[in-house]
């Protein structure tokens, strides 16, 4: 159905695609796959009129077609689902929904009724309870990750670009999606399929199609395939996964949670936190499970101040009691936070990999008032190199380096605080299987120094592959509290998973 025929595609100078080809079959889910950096998402810019300025032809449907912008490729009938959100905060759901797509009536005024209508059906589709009217800027990032794929499935598009699409939702929104995407499948769509989730290429994808560093490596059936030949062709050797098989010893409680609560005014019970009490030891990565909306994004906002006002409760860092209202006393106290959202909370796009590093510590690196460029680029280079950052140079900017590099840099600023306490709050969305485990290297090295580590995330194998110990939430509350030695899979979701299912 779709064809790519040697398309290239530079930034600055850097090559990201060097005569790509590939065919998109319909009636099959054809999986994308390749390390951060490997030109999946700038390939899937092309195909769907994001990017106008590359060379080389593409085919559609036996045609070949080069589309301006966005809405030609969407009236020509492909769709995308952008793995960095796309929607507009202040606007409502249903109007992200039909934004450039609006119904009008026989006066010519936009249709509401009828919008708001077929909103509900698509959020009903994909099991999400939300009125239509609701703005997306109380949205978290995985109901907002649903929203993008209502987008995408009110077109009735013959292509279907996912791009890391389950990796913000549960396994609930996950097995929702799986089922749409057969239903596609069975109506002869073609699904572009795009995930560092390898396990969820052997559920559902038909075909694979690998790129590394920018060239079309190979193509074929998946049927057959295991983990380790599908890393063997991202990455071009094999890679061992590295886990925590190493229990945390230590014994001195670096952070003390008691009684903490979340009251936010006018919203509903979900997310919010309800009678939270845990600790956490030094040398300890504590991982906290829970399906969307359990409260967890919640927990490391409010342990880092960013609700003060409607949240109570005592927290202590190394046996002292410690008032954090806002994130400068957070910080002070030794608290640092990954952000679950890197494009809108963790960098600053249009600023340079340096500069996106050193905001966290510039008055380490000023002298009489100015910043000194030497202490400036030895930070940068020091953390270019030790997490592997994929870049040209420290000076390229930070919106156009690949999603997973961009994590890297959040995790890095904030490194550089030396902090007693890291918060990651989903450190490897939308990371690539070989830099997760420089993430996961990394994330045991700083816990093995001391440092008290707080891991949030929605893949249940990286909780059990590199946690000593794992607390599940649900509904705001704790429901479970796991030694790692005891954690599996079942009893890690039995308690998750809300009373009222």
């Amino acid at each position: 159905m779709l064809v790519a025929k040697n398309i290239s595609k530079s930034f600055s100078g850097i090559m990201a695609l060097d005569k790509v080809n590939l065919e998109i079959h319909a009636g099959k889910v054809n999986a994308i796959i390749g390390e951060n950096g490997a030109g999946k998402s700038t390939l899937m810019k092309i195909l769907s009129g994001v990017y106008s300025d590359y060379s080389g032809e593409i085919l559609f449907n036996g045609k070949t077609v080069r589309f301006s912008n966005p809405k030609e490729a969407q009236d020509a009938g492909i769709a995308i689902i952008h793995q960095e959100l796309s929607l507009i905060p202040q606007l409502s759901i249903s109007e992200n929904i039909f934004l450039g797509r609006e119904v009008s009536n026989f006066l010519g005024a936009l249709d509401q009724k009828k919008m708001r209508a077929k909103t509900e059906e698509l959020l009903l589709k994909l099991k999400l309870d939300l009125h239509p009217d609701t703005p997306v800027y109380r949205l978290k990032v995985g109901q907002q990750q649903v929203v993008e794929i209502a987008k995408a499935l009110l077109i009735d598009s013959q292509v279907i670009i996912m791009d890391e699409p389950t990796s913000a939702i549960s396994d609930h929104e996950i097995d929702v999606l799986f089922g749409i995407i057969k239903e596609l499948r069975g109506q002869n769509k073609a699904i572009v399929y795009i995930s560092h989730k390898l396990d969820e290429l052997f559920k559902i994808a038909d075909r694979y199609i690998v790129l590394r560093d920018g060239i079309s490596i190979e193509s074929g059936e998946i049927r057959g395939m295991n983990k380790n030949d599908i890393i063997q062709k991202m990455v071009g050797r094999n890679v061992e996964i590295i886990g925590n098989s190493i229990s945390s010893n230590a014994t001195d409680e670096i952070l003390t949670v008691k009684g903490l609560n979340l009251k936010p005014k006018g919203s509903s019970k979900s997310g919010m936190l309800r009678d939270i009490s845990f600790h956490l030891k030094k040398g300890e990565i504590l991982g906290i499970f829970g399906l969307m909306g359990a409260g967890r994004t919640e927990l490391l906002e409010t342990l880092f101040g960013l609700h003060p006002n409607i949240s109570t409760g005592e927290v202590y860092v190394a046996g002292q009691l410690v008032s954090i209202k806002r994130p400068f006393e957070a910080i002070k106290a030794g608290l640092a936070l990954v952000p679950e959202d890197r494009k809108k909370d963790g960098l600053v796009l249009e600023l340079d990999v340096r500069t996106n590093i050193s905001l966290t510590v510039l008055d380490q690196i000023e002298t009489l008032g100015f910043i000194n460029e030497n202490k400036e680029n030895g930070l940068a280079e020091k953390y270019i190199s030790d997490l592997a950052i994929k870049t040209s140079s420290k000076k390229q900017l930070a919106k156009n380096l690949s999603g997973g590099n961009q994590q890297k840099i959040v995790i890095s600023k904030w490194l550089a605080t030396y902090p007693k306490i890291l918060l990651l709050d989903e450190p490897t969305r939308g990371i690539d299987v070989n830099a997760k485990n420089e993430i996961y290297k990394l994330i045991i090295s700083l816990a093995k120094k001391g440092l008290g580590i707080i891991m949030v995330s929605s893949e249940l194998t990286e909780i059990l592959a590199i946690s000593n110990r794992i607390i599940v939430m649900s509904e705001g509350f704790i429901t479970a509290e796991i030694p790692i030695t005891e954690a599996k899979e079942e009893n890690i979701l039995q308690a998750a998973i809300p009373k009222s299912i």
